[in-house]
């Protein structure tokens, strides 16, 4: 086995030489690379290599493209492939094609290289290193035909990266404490959904988990067994929030709290949220093991619901930690008209001990969450992880427009009360003020028009405001000339509407002494410090309430897409998030 010391000592013709078989015919990466020894570790020597092909010119970057052999193509067929390639398709049972699986295949390559003019590039041993299925190659090669030139490129080149850091890893045999792990958790309780999925193929698996649902319940209970069985004493409390606490020895020890939720949005994916539950768990387990206790009780809490799927309230596991939980909201229905009061009583769960579960501010040493970016800026930037500055605020408004329905073909164009070309107003007045501010996003995610028939104007359209900016003034301000112009749209078409403001959150700038701690640590990973802002909402935001707040982000694959079946992350990049994290604990400085 080569290890990264034999790569730090041996001439530069041996180096290039040793790691000629990590990208494709490629050896002026190693080549290039060399220059740059020693590395302090493999992370280092991934990124080096990465730099390298990054820096290269798009003549170089398609020659590299290019000198990777096609799935299941000509090469493979004729054992013509490179051991490494060889060894991956195998792995994904490419080798074992139906005829009309690799029919499809040879139709698929044939396709993609006429519209691109290079091979199809991905990483077929998956996320987790275990192999993609065939299913999910062909699903994966369909979708990737509809981009465009340029995308493409960039996804090659990111693809081939992952090639490359599994056979660096097989290399030098790296071995990952933490990421399998986690990957492997993710999959087990991302099986469980509150769809019927017996008759779905893997590829159209719909992962649906909703407050006090049977999947939600059961997740809520593999969630506590893991934690006890990581050395924590664990619990689910009154508003379904699993809480481990691994205990520390020290006298008048106060607590480090983390964690994320584990609801997820309707058809979602399987790491938000549960990435930033599960990750710390594993940490725990690996400190139980070595008998190794922290300085503070350590806890992690899996918030039960943040997305506001079932009863349309969001934040209800933290902001019951936070101590400010509405109790109004028992009475809230979902959509079969069960009360949110009924769903907790079913589930066993005693609603008069909700308010018991605010934490004590005193007590608290700050709380710190590791998330999926769930947007594409670390993905772009070759970034596994980074360091969050701050939560966008979130402004959320529910839209009913009510005109006049009436017959399309009689009916003059000056004389309709159209509901829906009123929406579609407000649509483009959205789009158009939210593009100017900084950091500031508008959304109508949510457009329907009740009844609808092709040949009725449509009387009425419903549907979704949502705005956000780290900046609260610039939020707000956006706020207020949106709700004046659909005022003012309603208004000119005679068309009546009603708002109700759903969500109202403050932006949650985090502590700088915790952004300090996590950018540390990331350093001493060997990777660089890259700071962003956070547009999506997160618990954290709830914990600002009571304590200083930290997040820790990882990076998405798929183009960085979230909140979608498609969202996905590596093993070895939760192994970074991991080895972050547990030193951060190690070293970590109170305020």
């Amino acid at each position: 086995m080569t290890t990264l010391s034999d790569l730090n000592s041996c001439d530069a013709a041996t180096f290039t030489d040793r790691l000629r078989g990590i990208y494709e015919h490629s050896p002026w990466i190693p080549e290039r690379a060399a220059a740059q020894r020693p590395f302090a570790n493999a992370t280092a020597l991934k990124l080096a290599l990465q730099a390298v092909v990054g820096a290269a010119s798009l003549d170089e970057q398609l020659g590299l493209i290019r000198a990777h052999p096609e799935l299941a193509g000509k090469a493979a067929v004729s054992g013509q492939l490179t051991v490494e390639s060889t060894s991956e398709q195998a792995r994904s049972g490419l080798h074992l094609c139906s005829a009309g699986e690799f029919a499809m295949l040879h139709r698929l390559n044939a396709d993609y290289n006429d519209k691109f003019g290079f091979p199809f590039i991905l990483a077929v041993k998956g996320p987790d290193g275990q192999g993609l299925t065939r299913r999910a190659i062909i699903a994966t090669f369909t979708r990737r035909l509809k981009n465009q030139r340029a995308d493409e490129i960039a996804e090659c080149l990111r693809q081939i990266k992952r090639i490359a850091e599994l056979r660096l890893n097989d290399l030098l045999g790296v071995m990952l404490d933490f990421g399998p792990t986690i990957m492997q958790w993710c999959e087990t309780i991302g099986a469980w959904s509150d769809t019927d999925n017996s008759a779905s193929a893997s590829a159209d698996f719909d992962l649906t988990c909703a407050y006090m649902t049977p999947a939600h319940r059961k997740t809520a209970a593999q969630l506590m067994n893991w934690m006890r069985d990581a050395g924590m004493d664990a619990h689910i409390d009154a508003v379904g929030n699993v809480v481990g606490v691994y205990r520390s020895d020290a006298p008048d020890a106060k607590t480090l709290m983390t964690g994320s939720h584990y609801d997820t949005v309707r058809n979602g994916g399987k790491y938000d949220g549960r990435l930033g539950i599960l990750l710390p768990i594993a940490i725990v387990r690996h400190l139980h093991r070595r008998g190794e206790r922290l300085p503070f009780h350590f806890e992690i809490v899996g918030f039960a619901e943040e997305e506001g799927v079932r009863f349309k309230s969001t934040f209800l596991g933290s902001n019951a930690v936070a101590g400010r939980f509405d109790l109004s909201l028992l009475e809230q229905t979902d959509a079969d008209g069960v009360t949110m009061r009924e769903a907790l009583l079913a589930a066993g769960h005693d609603v008069s001990r909700i308010p018991a579960i605010a934490r004590d501010p005193s007590q608290l040493l700050g709380f710190v969450e590791v998330h999926i970016e769930q947007g594409p800026v670390l993905l772009e930037r070759d970034l596994a992880l980074g360091v969050v500055t701050a939560i966008a605020g979130s402004s959320r408004h529910l839209v009913e427009l009510t005109g006049l329905a009436s017959h399309a073909g009689t009916t003059p164009m000056t004389m309709r009360r159209d509901a829906a070309a009123a929406a579609a107003e407000i649509v483009l007045l959205v789009e158009r003020r939210c593009a100017q501010g900084e950091s500031l996003v508008g959304t109508v995610g949510q457009l329907q028009v009740p009844g609808g028939s092709v040949n009725v104007i449509p009387g009425a359209c419903k549907l979704s405001l949502d705005i956000r900016a780290a900046d609260d003034a610039v939020r707000l301000a956006a706020v207020k000339d949106v709700l004046d112009g659909i005022a003012a749209i309603c208004a000119r078409r005679q068309v009546e509407v009603r708002m109700q403001q759903i969500v109202d959150a403050s932006a949650a700038p985090c502590a700088p002494r915790l952004m300090q701690q996590f950018g540390a640590a990331i350093e001493r990973a060997g990777l660089p410090r890259f700071d962003l802002l956070s547009g999506a909402g997160h618990d954290a935001m709830a914990m600002a309430a009571i304590t200083d707040v930290a997040m820790l982000f990882t990076r998405c694959g798929n183009g960085g897409i979230s909140h979608n079946p498609l969202e996905t992350m590596t093993a070895d990049d939760a192994e970074l998030a991991s080895v972050v994290l547990l030193d951060f604990l190690r070293s970590f400085r109170p305020a």
